[in-house]
């Protein structure tokens, strides 16, 4: 079987890979000349690697596919796992839950000390769960299975099980905790992947955040693109190849079916299966079918970006007030108030970028020496709900330098003295991410990650299954499970694929 997959992305070379080692003949081909997508690394200034997407490895550490694949990618626990400074205090998040509680309770007291701790275990366990469903395609069947298993394991009835997990995370977390600095730190860690926590239905996204108790985030050594650098090794262990800077430029079809692709340089690839590992109103694109596309353009909301980020080399770190050992492995949580992030989104909600951005920090050259020159450090500070398209006039190629150096603020407004230390700028505006990326409007998880679209219902409830006609399958953050490095959605389009391959092959046998 030959394959074609369309984009180097980490998620299309983790399918890749499966069909490789199956026995499938794959071909992965790239426009970019760096393979990886968001999940790259590159020196940015002599001496210095720099992510160009993510940088923190959460969900593919849950998944088993680094074991299972055997990649040649070492990782390091972030533990602590999250800092939030308050003025001269901070929370601080580690793996151990006994050492969080005590963090909670010099900060905020013993009653929420104690209510963290029952929310974790409770909740935990729920998402233990639901990760089974992130796992394979999203059904009918298989969502529900997964509730009622929730159900069972809560003791809840349906009805109270599902009013939880529809109600707001600021909600929730007005239920659980007294302290707003708590609440603050949770609600932005669970922010990041785009909807705010006043919204319906993101109980959940900070209910994640338990299990980051039982597994550390990650950080591959050399930076986030070493999990794609191993991921095109193993694949060439296989017998499959990267094709990088000539990227597809259309689909080809026979009798209504997929059945190869032409790269811009004229090249055509046959294949008895394409797999488009790219946003899917690119794919549809190349697919031609303009109905089709302008169909799913209807359903899909990719949504006005989503925000920005500046990497920085600078000459040390910076210095929290009365912060704890390790505190500089952590995701930095710098937002003032839940107010602010209020603020902050209805900023972005008005096509308005932020007057005070929330700053997600994060200096991994702290525990990765090879990241950085001696001495030296580099750090990147992403700012969440910066809006792709400006409604006030401006134009992001002339106020880039600007918003950055609010960013900048943000983090020297908890850690004073750190602008003293930068000696280079990048700045990757929601356009640049677009441009450098192929993210569109900047949206890192190409689709926004509301309920009404995800599981079975992302990209749209025709694409779901991952196909989209003969031929042609999806895989890649604008399909289930979404977006964030999670390499799920390539594994499980691999077993889609080799299972309609079997289905074909018994029916001609």
């Amino acid at each position: 079987m030959r394959v074609v997959v369309v984009g180097a992305g980490h998620n299309g070379l983790v399918a890749a890979c499966y069909l490789a080692r199956a026995g499938a003949e794959v071909t992965v081909v790239e426009r970019d000349t760096v393979a990886g997508g968001a999940v790259s690394t590159v020196e940015r200034w002599p001496g210095y690697r720099v992510d160009r997407g993510s940088s923190a490895h959460v969900m593919v550490r849950h998944t088993g596919i680094v074991e299972d694949l055997d990649l040649a990618v070492t990782y390091l626990d972030l533990d602590p796992w999250g800092y939030a400074p308050f003025g001269e205090q901070g929370i601080t998040f580690r793996v151990d839950l006994d050492d969080t509680c005590t963090s909670i309770e010099q900060v905020c007291g013993t009653q929420d000390a104690e209510a963290y701790r029952a929310f974790v275990l409770d909740w935990s366990a729920r998402n233990r769960r639901v990760f089974d469903a992130f796992q394979r395609v999203p059904t009918p069947g298989r969502l529900g299975r997964t509730i009622w298993g929730v159900g069972r394991g809560t003791g809840l009835g349906g009805a109270e099980l599902s009013r939880q997990f529809l109600t707001s995370a600021d909600s929730l977390l007005d239920t659980h905790f007294r302290d707003e600095r708590l609440k603050t730190a949770l609600a932005w860690l669970g922010s990041q992947s785009g909807p705010p926590t006043h919204e319906p239905a993101t109980a959940d996204l900070v209910g994640w955040g338990t299990v980051l108790h039982q597994q550390a985030p990650g950080r591959p050594v050399g930076g986030s693109g070493a999990l794609s650098e191993a991921l095109v090794a193993r694949l060439s262990s296989y017998g499959g190849q990267v094709l990088l800077g000539d990227g597809a430029a259309s689909l080809t079809t026979t009798g209504g079916r997929v059945t190869g692709v032409r790269t811009g340089s004229g090249t055509h690839h046959e294949a008895d299966a394409v797999i488009g590992a790219c946003h899917v109103l690119t794919a549809l694109e190349l697919l031609g079918d303009e109905a089709l596309l302008d169909r799913v353009r209807r359903q899909v909301r990719v949504g006005n970006g989503i925000g920005m980020v500046v990497r920085l080399a600078t000459r040390g770190l910076p210095t929290y007030p009365d912060a704890p050992s390790g505190v500089h492995h952590a995701l930095q949580l710098l937002a003032p108030s839940r107010r602010a992030l209020r603020r902050a989104h209805g900023e972005w909600s008005a096509g308005l970028p932020p007057t005070e951005p929330a700053a997600l920090a994060m200096c991994f050259s702290a525990i990765d020496p090879t990241l950085a020159p001696e001495g030296r450090h580099t750090m990147s500070v992403w700012g969440q709900w910066h809006p792709y398209a400006l409604s006030n006039g401006e134009h992001w190629d002339d106020i880039g330098r600007r918003e950055a150096d609010k960013l900048v603020a943000a983090v020297e407004r908890a850690a004073p003295g750190f602008s003293d230390l930068i000696d280079e700028v990048h700045v990757q505006t929601p356009l640049d991410l677009e441009r450098e990326l192929g993210l569109l409007q900047g949206q890192v998880m190409h689709l926004e990650m509301t309920l009404d679209q995800m599981f079975l219902w992302r990209p749209t409830t025709e694409l779901a299954r991952h196909r989209v006609v003969p031929g042609l399958y999806l895989c890649g953050a604008s399909t289930h499970p979404g977006g964030g490095v999670f390499g799920a959605s390539g594994r499980t389009v691999a077993h889609v694929v080799l299972a309609d391959r079997s289905r074909r092959g018994r029916r001609h046998g």
